[in-house]
Formats: structure tokens, C-alpha cells, sequence
């Protein structure tokens, strides 16, 4: 097959054996091994003349088949994932089909007029104000990436320097505060920033990570009106916690500083009644991150970013070339608006998904999983040999194997070990983390497909891999 083009008759061909194919896999998913036993099978030889489409996807769906993990199913609990509603999986597939440049309204008026309306109904769902720029990104990271720039921008015009345009050569380091709940994303888009992934001073009240207020409030007044950054964090991946918002943007604004909100799953608590009080002061933030791949459901990969001055938002990642032509100013640039100028038009899923279920469909949802949550909080707690470590406010139980007659010194080990045990038993799919110094486990359920029949086999294969770990003598009790 020495052209594509000779491939060409076979394009029905293909997209036909794909659909079967996805048909087969999504009608299994429920059911299967999490993580398949096997390895996938690829083939590493760039091959000099090629196999042809029907060859090489059938290639790619048997390697697929034995090294893909079922994320999408209902019992993948592990990096707070959710999997891909049906209708934002269709309009994901007319997505690739379409091919659409998401950069302006020349390189595609669908692709810009979808993200503009899917834009505004996000803003919607999480009571974010109308007049915020908005953008979306490819997760979380480059949402955070887009926020904190530009808090950046901010604080360099607070210093007098436009420090897009001019670098931040001769300017003091960045002030930056936040509690123990801030994620790695935001820590890699500081280091991406230039801001440094060590800056951030965390202000940590005990070990589990909670926000001192009263030392945050202290440190900006002790930076004497010199402009700063603050960090929150609006649902912590160990326990689903959130740093007290309202407290942190009345402290913010009455000593100048920026507000950036790390939201990545936890700011779909504004959907209910139920745990809404959870973003009380949302509104008041000036910058805010959000994943679309999460508790939307939708396609990875899919973020979003908001802040409050379109004039800062646009500064940091603004482009013009000749080619690229102008647009009016109804006509957002998305292109300029985050990191990526040729960026697919990831906006469409996300819309067919909220015309799919509206507003009362995502909030059942959300608190269908809240109930969920719950229920394996009530399990965990009844269960003489686990022990829940925190609260649980949204959608994350964090737990640990603790059975009778093992010292506290060992049980780190013996929660490593176990979290391995799960994850290869692939059964249900969680792993571990470290909680106030303890291994621990923490799964997270937001998946469309998740039911009580899902949730129920997590704890009884944790205590299961337990007892076996335990009585195969590598972690007896006492020794």
C-alpha cells in the first residue's frame, strides 16, 4: 500500500470494522476485568511498505484488547476518570470525522460557535459570571496553565512590566501561597510558567493538607501590599475536600491578591443542592481550572479554563501572523486564548452531551454518585479490618487495609503491597496514595456507568486481597 489514496475504496470498509468493533467492546465493558491479564502485542518495525487500513486496524484492535485498561467502565475508580456519555462519544467520532481547526472563525465557524455556546453553558452549571473569558483546553494542566499565566500577566502589570512582551529578567520571585491540597497539575504549570514548581508556600494547618487561614491572611499581610498568588483548590484527590473559598477570596481581595481555583472535578459540586454549599464564593475567584474528562463524561481529552479579565486572559497567549487574518470582536480567537493554535474542535462532544442530559441530568447523575460514595463510606466503616481516614464530602473514599494485630509501622507496606494486588486483579480498579503519611487508598466514582453493583465489589476485594496478602505469611499479623 505504497499511497493512502489506493486506500481510499476502503474507507467504509474501515470506519465499518471500528463500529463492530466498539459495539462489541462497549457491550462488554460492564462486566470485564478492568485491566485484561494480558500485555498488548505491537508491532515496533516501521514497515517499509505498509499493510493497508483493514490490516492495520485490525492489528490495532487485537493489541487494543489485551493491553487497553476499561477505563470507560463503571469500575475504573483510580485518577478520578470518568468514561464518555453516548451522545459525547458520537459527536466525539463526527469530531474526527469533521477534522475541524478550532483556532478562529475562518479555520471553522462550527467549531468556534459550538465552543462559544458550550463555553457559556459551563459557566452556567458552575455559576461562574457571564462576562468571564473562557476557553476550552485539553485537561486540567493547561486550564490551570491558562489561569495561573494569567495571574502572571497580573502580577508582572502590577510591577510595571508586561512580562509577555518583556521577559521577567530583573523582577523579584512570585509570591505564592496555597494549602496542602494543591495538586501536582498546578505545580507542573508553575514549573511551565517560569514561576518555579518550588515556590509555593504551602500553609498547611495538620498533615492531611487542610488551609490555614489564619497563616494564609498572615503572610499576605506580612508581604506588606506587594502583589500575590493564591492557590485553591476546589476538590483534593485524596479525600474529594475543599479549601474554604469564600474565606480565601474575602482574605484575597482585601489584600490585593489573585485568586486561582484548581477545580478540576471538585467544582461539579455546584450541579446539586447537596454539596453546592462546597463552592460557596466561586464567583469572587479570578481565575478557575476545570476537566471536562472527569464527572462531564466527556472524551479525554477535554478542560476548560475561566478568568475573570478577558483583557489578562488574552494577554498571555496571544498570536498574529499575516495568514491568520483578523476577527471581529464578537469572534473570540480561541486559538489565542490558550496554549495550543491548531487545537481540535473538542468542544463538540461536550455540547452534545449537555444537549443530551441538560442541566437535571448531570445533577441526578452527580448526586446518584454522591449517594454511591456514601454507600461505600457505610461499607468501609462496618468493616473490621479497613478504616476510613477522612470524611467524605463529595465523591472520594479514602481508606486503609488495617487488620487486627498489625503494628502501625507496618502497615504502609502492607497497603502498598494490597494496592499492587488490586490493580492486577483488575476486578475493580483503585490505587494507592499517601494521606497524612499513610498508604491509602482512595477510589473516586464519576462515571456515568457506576451503580451499586459497581461500588459493592470494592470493598469486598479489598478485604478479600487482604486476608490473602496477610495469611500468605509475606505481612503476618504481628511479626
Amino acid at each position: 500500500m505504497p499511497d493512502p489514496l489506493q486506500d481510499r475504496g476502503r474507507l467504509a470498509e474501515a470506519l465499518h470494522l471500528i463500529e463492530l468493533e466498539a459495539v462489541e467492546y462497549l457491550d462488554s465493558v460492564d462486566e470485564a476485568l478492568v485491566r485484561p491479564p494480558g500485555s498488548p502485542t505491537i508491532d515496533a518495525t516501521l514497515p517499509s511498505e505498509g499493510v493497508g487500513s483493514l490490516q492495520a486496524l485490525s492489528e490495532l484492535v487485537a493489541s487494543s484488547t489485551e493491553g487497553a485498561t476499561r477505563s470507560t467502565g463503571p469500575r475504573f475508580f483510580h485518577f478520578v476518570m470518568g468514561g464518555v456519555t453516548p451522545a459525547a462519544l458520537g459527536a466525539d467520532w463526527l469530531t474526527s470525522t469533521l477534522n475541524q481547526s478550532a483556532y478562529n472563525w475562518v479555520s471553522s465557524p462550527l467549531a468556534s460557535r459550538i465552543e462559544q455556546v458550550a463555553l457559556d453553558w459551563m459557566k452556567e452549571l458552575f455559576g461562574i459570571p457571564a462576562g468571564w473569558s473562557a476557553v476550552m483546553t485539553s485537561a486540567a494542566t493547561t486550564a490551570n496553565l491558562v489561569g495561573l499565566a494569567a495571574a502572571r500577566r497580573w502580577w508582572g502589570l502590577q510591577h510595571g512590566v508586561d512580562v509577555d512582551e518583556q521577559g521577567m529578567s530583573g523582577l523579584p520571585p512570585v509570591p505564592i501561597l496555597s494549602g496542602g491540597y494543591l495538586h501536582a497539575s498546578a505545580v507542573k504549570a508553575l514549573g511551565m510558567l517560569g514561576l518555579g514548581r518550588r515556590r509555593p508556600h504551602l500553609l498547611s494547618a495538620d498533615a492531611a493538607g487542610h488551609l490555614d487561614v489564619i497563616a494564609l491572611e498572615a503572610a499576605l499581610r506580612a508581604l506588606d501590599g506587594k502583589p500575590a498568588i493564591v492557590i485553591a483548590t476546589a476538590g483534593d484527590v485524596n479525600t474529594g475536600d475543599f479549601d474554604p473559598l469564600r474565606e480565601m477570596s474575602v482574605i484575597t481581595r482585601r489584600y490585593g491578591a489573585w485568586l486561582h481555583v484548581d477545580g478540576a472535578f471538585g467544582l461539579y459540586a455546584a450541579l446539586t443542592p447537596l454539596t453546592r454549599h462546597l463552592v460557596d464564593g466561586i464567583e469572587a475567584a479570578d481565575s478557575i481550572a476545570v476537566d471536562g474528562h472527569k464527572w462531564l463524561n466527556a472524551p479525554y481529552d477535554t478542560g476548560f479554563a475561566f478568568v475573570r479579565d478577558p483583557n489578562l486572559h488574552a494577554g498571555g497567549f496571544s498570536a498574529s501572523a499575516a495568514y491568520l487574518g483578523t476577527e471581529a470582536l464578537a469572534r473570540p480567537v480561541f486559538g489565542n486564548l490558550a496554549s495550543e493554535m491548531s487545537r481540535r474542535a473538542r468542544a463538540l462532544p461536550v455540547w452534545a452531551t449537555l444537549r443530551a442530559y441538560g442541566r437535571d441530568g448531570y445533577r441526578a447523575m452527580v448526586e446518584r454518585h454522591l449517594a454511591l460514595a456514601q454507600r461505600v463510606a457505610r461499607q468501609v466503616d462496618e468493616a473490621p479490618d479497613l478504616e476510613r481516614l477522612a470524611p467524605v464530602p463529595l465523591n472520594i473514599v479514602c481508606f486503609r487495609f488495617h487488620p487486627a494485630g498489625v503494628a502501625e509501622s507496618e502497615l504502609n507496606e502492607l497497603n502498598r503491597k494490597l494496592g499492587s494486588m488490586v490493580l492486577e486483579d483488575g476486578r475493580v480498579y483503585f490505587g494507592t496514595t499517601d494521606y497524612a503519611g499513610k498508604v491509602a487508598f482512595r477510589p473516586a466514582i464519576v462515571n456515568w456507568r457506576t451503580t451499586e453493583k459497581d461500588v459493592d465489589m470494592i470493598v469486598p476485594v479489598a478485604r478479600e486481597l487482604g486476608a490473602k496478602l496477610v495469611g500468605s505469611g509475606s505481612r503476618a499479623p504481628g511479626r
